[in-house]
């Protein structure tokens, strides 16, 4: 019985990394809220690479077809320096620029800022923030597509997503927000997005590897994380999915909703 009800704590917490990873809600604030309410202790690096990796796979799988046109379209350009390339070289330059910011603050302050930050009452602060964000973006309409992009851009967004560091402050809230900002139209802001995520995804995941192989979890966990991964890797699919619809019809004024609302309860109750 103790290990069915250890099973579905990590059940429910594959599920809520998979629900909010691609939403602008927070995973990690959802994450601490999660494990608080079912009295589970952080879960650990290892469980927290193996559900961001899940998610990871799920979001590549969605825009695989982007990932290989920007890979050719890359080696294509230079290669041949042939301009029919260069919007898809370009892009790939600015998803790096993006991803400095993360970058650079990760590695230098990761660890402080979760010290500091990880509390309910810095998630509830953020969720606050993050509902005011989106609130005020809610009616934008850009007109900037993949190849209007500029340095500023780029830079602008990577600068939003160091920001989401801070557990509560949701990465993809603040790389859409951002992207919607510097006037992108709403599939490029999406798209620009998420593969930022990629490769900062893929550097925690690499960097937190000689944690794991020098660190042994637990006895009894290898399937309550291999249930956990199943979980997020299969709801981060359908979340991701069930975003994109939102964002082609313009309702980001329910996440900002949302927030509100999680984050007043939060301040309120916990």
């Amino acid at each position: 019985m103790e290990d069915a009800w250890l099973w579905l704590k990590y059940l429910i917490l594959g599920i809520v990394q998979g629900v909010t990873e691609p939403i602008p809600v927070s995973s990690s604030g959802h994450l601490i809220i999660a494990q608080r309410l079912l009295g589970v202790e952080q879960a650990g690096l290892t469980f927290e690479i193996l559900t961001n990796t899940a998610s990871l796979l799920a979001i590549a799988f969605i825009y695989r077809h982007d990932i290989g046109r920007l890979v050719s379209g890359t080696w294509n350009y230079l290669r041949t320096r042939e301009q029919v390339y260069r919007s898809d070289f370009m892009f790939v330059v600015y998803v790096i620029i993006g991803t400095i910011p993360a970058v650079v603050v990760g590695l230098l302050f990761k660890d402080w800022i979760e010290d500091t930050f990880s509390s309910v009452k810095t998630v509830a602060i953020a969720l606050l923030f993050t509902g005011v964000a989106l609130w005020l973006i809610r009616n934008m309409r850009g007109r900037k597509q993949d190849g209007d992009l500029k340095a500023r851009d780029a830079l602008l967004v990577g600068l939003a997503q160091a920001v989401a560091l801070i557990p509560g402050v949701s990465r993809s809230g603040s790389t859409v927000i951002a992207s919607i900002a510097t006037g992108m139209k709403q599939d490029t802001a999406l798209r620009f997005s998420f593969m930022l995520y990629i490769p900062v995804s893929l550097g925690a995941i690499v960097l937190g590897l000689p944690d794991i192989i020098s660190t042994s979890e637990a006895p009894g966990m290898l399937w309550p994380y291999v249930l956990a991964f199943a979980a997020t890797l299969i709801v981060t699919y359908f979340a991701m999915r069930w975003f994109m619809g939102i964002m082609a019809k313009g309702n980001l004024k329910y996440f900002a909703y949302y927030c509100f609302v999680a984050g007043i309860l939060l301040l309120v109750l916990l």
